[in-house]
Order: C-alpha cells, then structure tokens, then sequence
C-alpha cells in the first residue's frame, strides 16, 4: 500500500501536517459506502455508517466489526452532541435522528414549512448546543437512498434547535450542499459543495444564524473524490475531502496539499488517545492514518480535551 502523496512544492508545509512516509492502515473492509465516523474516547470504538449497506458500525482495536444498528434508514453522517449522544443523517427516512447508546431513538428533524426535508447529509454541534446539517438531495436517489421526488424545491442548510426543535434555514444557495464544520473558535462556519467543488466560509452571528458568505477554497481537480466529508483540526488547518484525496487548508485558505489514500475517501475524523489517529471513511474501508496534530472534537465522549486544543 503506498504512502500519501504530497504535493512536491507543497511538501514542506504539509510535511509539518503529516509524514510523507506514513502509511495508511486499513482497519475494515468489505463494506459498500462507509461515511459518517464519530470516534467515541471512553469506549475507544469508531462508530460509522454504510450508507448503501443501511447499517451502521463500531470497530473496536481489538475487537474488530460489529454492527451497531440495522437498518439505519440509510444513515449518513453523525456526530456527538454535549450529551454524548449519536446525530444521525438519515437519507432513506429524510431526517435528523438522535441514538442513546443505550438503545433509544428519537428523529428531531423531518420536514420544513410542512415539506419533507431532502436527505440530511452531513451534521455539527456548536457549544450552545445547535445542530446545524446540510441537506441536499442525494438520499433520493436509486443509488445513496430511495429513489423518489423532492418536496423543497432548493438544497438548504439548517439550524435546528435542540431544545425547541425550531429548524432555521440558513442558506438556500447551494447546488449541493455537503460537508461543514466550525472554526475551533466557532466565530466562521465552513461548508462546502459538492456540485461546484469549492468551500463557503459565513460568519456566525450570535443568534446562530449565518451572515457574509464567501469563497474559501476550491476542492475540484480530474482525479476521482469530490468535496464531501470535512472538519478542523485544533491548529485551525481545514481538511476536507475533493479530488484525489484529503485536501487540508491553512486558516487563509491556502492549500498545503493532498494526503492520498489508497481508496476515494468520503469523510473521516480523529481517534486515538490524543486524537492524532485520522481516521478515514474511504469507499469500501476503514483507514487510519496518524497526523501530527490533533483534531479538533469538542464532544468526543470521554475524551480528555488535549492541551492544544484548549489553547487553540
């Protein structure tokens, strides 16, 4: 299995990212569409979705796969909310759901102004405690979901309160709204889109809602992967999924380069002790690949808060 590749005129600056020379370790395999990793500390288990599977993972170092719910209506991406509760992007069902660990379920989101939501994709939590997910329409399609005709007539990004569960669209203008992630200090959320390969960066105003949208950085490229799963790390480094790899980003947007791995990657999020393990939803596999920084997961369940994070 080769090493990640790094841009030649680049390799300096991401080299201080990541080390040429690592090699990415396949942890599982044999699935159809792996997406949506949340890695959970005190269990030290990778929780993760197969879309076209319709069945959702933990893998466990030393005790391999095994199945955490089926089906799962075609769940998508997931992340921990404060409570150490799985969100859940369901793209059969339409809908946000919330998993207790201990076996309850709950969907929190379905519909906008009475019309089925498309197919939530991809979803955070800010401090407050405010989910925010994109939803554009690939879960109504034959191949990611069930095959059936949207109700909204645009692809939208929401922000849905837990408490009153009032859903706020933020941003109607987005041809396919997919991966987001907050800055570590929550002041500028970024989101990206599929459709036109590039990443938006808003500001976020008090009221949690978005304001002063612009072009952030372009993820597009002819090699296979398009602009899908994306998160921080606690330096402020951007990565995000695009054409032929994990493109990771400056705070400016500059691009360091492309860490490539041996199968497209669709999203992925960090694990270990000190979250430096990157690990990588990649097609039909698991992947971990270690990094030199650690990744910004404020609700990591169990997880000790690093030091550079909290410094970030």
């Amino acid at each position: 299995m080769p090493p990640p590749k790094l841009n030649p005129e680049q390799a300096g600056r991401l080299g201080d990212i990541v080390d040429a020379s690592s090699v990415p370790e396949r942890l599982a395999t044999g699935f159809r569409f792996v997406e949506g990793p949340s890695w959970h500390a005190a269990e030290e288990v990778l929780y993760f979705s197969d879309i076209i599977g319709n069945a959702q993972y933990r893998w466990h170092e030393g005790d391999g796969v095994s199945t955490f719910r089926a089906p799962s209506f075609m769940a998508n991406g997931t992340t921990w909310d404060p409570q150490g509760r799985l969100l859940v992007c369901e793209h059969a069902g339409s809908r946000v759901s919330r998993v207790d660990l201990a076996g309850s379920y709950e969907v929190l989101a379905a519909h906008f102004e009475g019309k089925q939501l498309n197919s939530p994709n991809d979803i955070v939590v800010k401090s407050d405690g405010g989910i925010y997910f994109t939803d554009p329409p690939y879960g109504r399609n034959a191949t990611h979901g069930v095959l059936r005709e949207q109700e909204l007539d645009f692809q939208g990004v929401y922000r849905l309160d837990p408490e009153s569960r009032k859903l706020t669209l933020l941003v109607d203008d987005f041809a396919g709204p997919n991966g987001l992630c907050f800055s570590v200090d929550e002041s500028r959320l970024f989101i990206n889109d599929t459709v036109r390969q590039h990443i938006r960066v808003f500001e976020v105003a008090v009221d949690g809602t978005l304001r002063n949208g612009r072009l952030f950085a372009e993820t597009g490229g002819s090699e296979p992967g398009v602009a899908d799963g994306m998160k921080a790390d606690c330096a402020g480094h951007l990565y995000c999924c695009g054409s032929g790899g994990i493109h990771v980003f400056d705070p400016d947007g500059e691009r360091l380069g492309i860490i490539r791995m041996p199968e497209v990657p669709a999203n992925f999020t960090w694990g270990g002790d000190d979250l430096q393990d990157l690990l990588v939803t990649a097609r039909q596999s698991i992947y971990r690949l270690r990094v030199k920084i650690p990744g910004h997961c404020p609700f990591v369940p169990g997880q000790a808060v690093p030091a550079s994070n909290k410094e970030a």
